[in-house]
């Protein structure tokens, strides 16, 4: 499995519920983009938010990043500080 990680700064309450909204009301990640699941964490004292994204295959993470490069700053929850793609070494839930 693969991660896209994306830290953002400068990230308001009301941005947070806007991205929620454009989500919900999507039903999942743009088009174009294979992900198995996705997870968005914001920290409202720091106003950061840390965007994963899980994808089967490495090449499933690559063709995203295109796709997510090209979007427009304005439909992310704030300014892109970091974007680290990542092979995911361990899960484990409890």
């Amino acid at each position: 499995m693969y991660a896209r990680v994306v830290r953002f700064t400068d990230v308001t309450a009301e941005t947070i519920d806007r991205v929620k909204a454009m989500v919900e009301e999507a039903g999942g990640p743009p088009p174009g983009v294979r992900s198995t699941s996705m997870k968005l964490f914001y920290d409202a004292d720091q106003e950061t938010a840390v965007f994963t994204g899980f994808f089967a295959s490495e090449q499933d993470m690559r063709d995203a990043d295109q796709i997510f490069e090209a979007m427009d700053p304005g439909d992310t929850p704030g300014v892109r500080a970091s974007v680290d793609h990542c092979e995911v070494v361990i899960e484990r839930e409890a």
